[in-house]
């Protein structure tokens, strides 16, 4: 594992059943990053998330979760690891049936033992940092979209996870929503250093949150660019990441 690199993988092929979609995929995550798993519809991005929080299993190669081997892992490890991780699913994934309050509370009761005092006072905490305090004893149904995805966020931080995932967390948001989703995003990063991995295809949402990157080409399956989306679009390394980054411009263009 290189020095101070919270995620690394090796050789990793994904897919489903018969079927590989990415393969020889290797890159480092590097603990407190912003990292951006980026490509095209189809390319694999939210496979590659599934495979990393080992919703469905890897075809091939090697995942490193802070210097343990998580493909390889047994159950036990693998419920540890993932107790220091925390995910947000495009939709919030909150329960209809459960109060903003409860569905933050689930983790805490699941995961610790801690008295029931204790685990309102951190709910609150949690819902008051990604600004819903006062909406405790809401229920999903009566939010917006994008309180709903901040709600998530807070159940995916009740136990002050190391790793936190986004999958497409500005999907179905306006860009108001979006633009504020980014900003509690850099916040959280920059107060507790919390690793995140986001996927996504939102240009605005890459280029102001992104610290680092890679990205899945569907046409080779495999990455084709890594690093900083910023210094991507700059020196874009290859014709798809360009037209990718400028939203479909011609890379021909770009040299007359």
């Amino acid at each position: 594992m290189q020095q101070n690199s919270i995620i690394r993988v090796e050789n990793l092929s994904i897919g489903y059943e018969d079927k590989v979609i990415m393969r020889d995929l290797s890159f480092n995550i590097p603990k407190g990053d912003i990292f951006i798993i980026m490509g095209g519809s189809g390319c694999g991005k939210s496979t590659l998330l599934r495979t990393l929080t080992g919703l469905i299993p890897a075809k091939a190669g090697k995942i490193w979760i802070q210097n343990i081997d998580f493909i390889n892992s047994g159950t036990k490890e693998k419920l540890e690891i993932m107790k220091h991780s925390g995910i947000l699913y495009q939709s919030g994934a909150l329960f209809s049936s459960m109060t903003l309050a409860e569905n933050v509370a689930l983790p805490l009761q699941q995961y610790t033992s801690y008295l029931p005092n204790k685990i309102r006072q951190i709910v609150s905490f949690k819902l008051a940092l990604v600004g819903l305090a006062g909406y405790e004893d809401y229920y999903p149904s009566e939010i917006s979209g994008g309180m709903r995805k901040r709600a998530g966020l807070a159940r995916a931080l009740a136990l002050d996870p190391e790793i936190v995932y986004f999958d497409e967390p500005s999907a179905g948001l306006d860009p108001v929503s979006s633009r504020n989703l980014d900003d509690l995003i850099l916040e959280v990063n920059k107060t507790f250093g919390t690793t995140i991995i986001v996927v996504t295809h939102e240009l605005p949402s890459i280029f102001a949150i992104g610290k680092n990157g890679i990205f899945l080409d569907k046409t080779i399956k495999t990455i084709s660019a890594k690093g900083n989306p910023n210094e991507l679009l700059k020196n874009p390394p290859n014709e798809q990441v360009f037209e990718f980054l400028t939203r479909g411009v011609k890379y021909e263009k770009r040299t007359k």
